[in-house]
């Protein structure tokens, strides 16, 4: 059966991603969409460069084209900012994506998007399953595709040059012209490299691209654009005297950021100097919108400039919810993901990519200054980050000690309060927190700290790790 986590529904392939679960994915969500009488107007569909993405589109147009849906299908890999900005554009009431975003290449799923390019809800989704779960054993009525393509109910489309057109619409590229910086861009052998290349390039920017060849296997990676995966890039950048690495993953709707002096920038650190220069370079007004497991900076840099930073579950469908109730100006979380007001209501690493370059042409600062200008300004703060795998048979017992019970050891520092809305997080006196979570789809547990010193941040995270007993004292 499929099953939907924050980021869409991701299986390995083989075992529960199958084309049987695809296909009972694609009538759950037809019979809802003829339940809503939204059927005629019909949905969207694409696909990035994993193995058997095309193929499992092409099997869910089997299924949804059976029941007279009409399907939008984008030709050729495409970033899955791509797809949202079309449903939304169009007005579709949804679009699939075929992507399993940064998880290792055995992994394949698929991301539903609603009306405005969203990210699904959850009740969404597990209404979704519901109905997967009654499926249980039927067969489901299907078309061939050729004859589905051939009748019209499946068109294909070509939507990049007007995304692309509408990222070039958002960014001074004058400035990019007239800095004459040198790029180099790492998508992972995933699908970011034709709009960004694009939107460069005719920019006048100098631009090198490594790893772009199709590699379902990644080259043997994860394409995730993390420190520990980032490493190339970050030889590439000083070894040819860059003023910026770019890495995007696997389906380029995140991103990470190698300064000029080799050295990686945390998602977090992305995020505060985007927001900071939309304020203080750009003159923009308006608050952020951050997850609860994002830098605390960030409430700093909205406080200094009047504004509010708005705190929201894990899971981008927040951020961009709490975004139009606010008209916030930026919204992000700490593992790459993040958008800004005016474009997509989901992430996108091409985007935020083109943007980093605006900042560094308009600044006139290399990233590693205006970091600097920042932490002057808002302090330094350092984030760990572990996952503490776990017995199964402990699950029940965990999530009612933290979830429920709330139960902490003595962390050493005075705690200002607790929150268990998402996880359990802990709000200290002196500014720094940490948070617990379970993993959607393992049984891990995710922690996060964040101090002004990199010691405290590590030892306030393992402290609350071994009193759960998650790894030994």
């Amino acid at each position: 059966m499929f099953k939907f986590g924050t980021g869409g529904w991701r299986a390995i392939i083989g075992d529960e991603y199958t084309k049987a679960n695809l296909q009972k994915l694609a009538f759950a969500l037809a019979h809802h969409m003829k339940r809503e009488g939204t059927d005629q107007q019909g949905l969207v569909l694409g696909y990035d460069r994993r193995f058997l993405s095309k193929e499992s589109c092409v099997w869910l147009t089997e299924v949804l084209a059976a029941q007279g849906i009409p399907v939008k299908f984008v030709d050729g890999a495409s970033p899955t900012p791509l797809i949202m900005f079309w449903v939304k554009k169009q007005e579709y009431p949804y679009g699939l994506m075929v992507t399993a975003s940064h998880n290792p290449a055995v992994y394949n799923g698929v991301k539903v998007m609603t009306a405005g390019g969203r990210d699904a809800e959850a009740e969404f989704t597990s209404y979704l399953e519901e109905i997967g779960w009654e499926l249980e054993g039927q067969e489901i009525p299907t078309m061939p595709y050729e004859e589905a393509l051939s009748s019209g109910l499946v068109e294909i489309i070509n939507p990049r040059n007007d995304y692309i057109d509408a990222i070039i619409d958002l960014i001074d590229t004058k400035a990019i012209h007239d800095a004459n910086l040198k790029i180099a861009l790492d998508p992972m052998y995933g699908v970011s490299q034709q709009a960004i290349r694009v939107i460069l390039l005719s920019s006048r920017a100098q631009l090198e691209v490594i790893n772009e060849n199709h590699d379902a296997l990644f080259g043997g990676r994860m394409p995730a654009p993390s420190q520990a995966f980032t490493r190339n890039l970050a030889t590439y950048v000083i070894d040819h005297e860059f003023d910026l690495g770019i890495a995007t993953d696997g389906d380029a709707d995140r991103l990470g950021v190698i300064d000029d002096k080799g050295n990686y920038i945390h998602s977090n650190q992305v995020l505060c100097l985007l927001y900071y220069f939309l304020l203080a370079y750009k003159g923009w007004r308006g608050p952020v919108v951050r997850n609860v497991a994002t830098t605390h900076t960030l409430d700093k840099i909205a406080e200094s400039f009047g504004e509010k930073c708005y705190e929201v579950p894990v899971g981008f469908k927040h951020i961009s919810s709490k975004m139009s109730e606010t008209d916030a100006l930026i919204g992000g979380e700490s593992s790459g993901g993040l958008t800004v007001r005016g474009h997509i209501h989901g992430k996108d690493g091409v985007y935020a990519s083109s943007l980093l370059v605006e900042m560094r042409a308009v600044t006139g600062m290399p990233i590693s200054a205006l970091m600097e200008e920042i932490y002057d300004k808002y302090g330094r703060t350092y984030m760990a980050e572990h996952s503490f795998p776990f017995d199964p048979n402990r699950a029940e017992e965990l999530r009612q000690r933290i979830y429920q019970d709330c139960e902490l050891p003595d962390l050493g520092v005075e705690v200002d309060h607790t929150s268990n809305r998402d996880g359990l997080k802990v709000y200290l006196k002196d500014g720094g927190w940490l948070i617990a979570r379970f993993s959607g789809t393992e049984p891990l547990l995710r922690i996060f700290a964040e101090r002004e010193n990199e010691a405290d941040a590590e030892a306030l995270a393992m402290d609350f790790a071994r009193y759960y007993e998650l790894i030994s004292a």
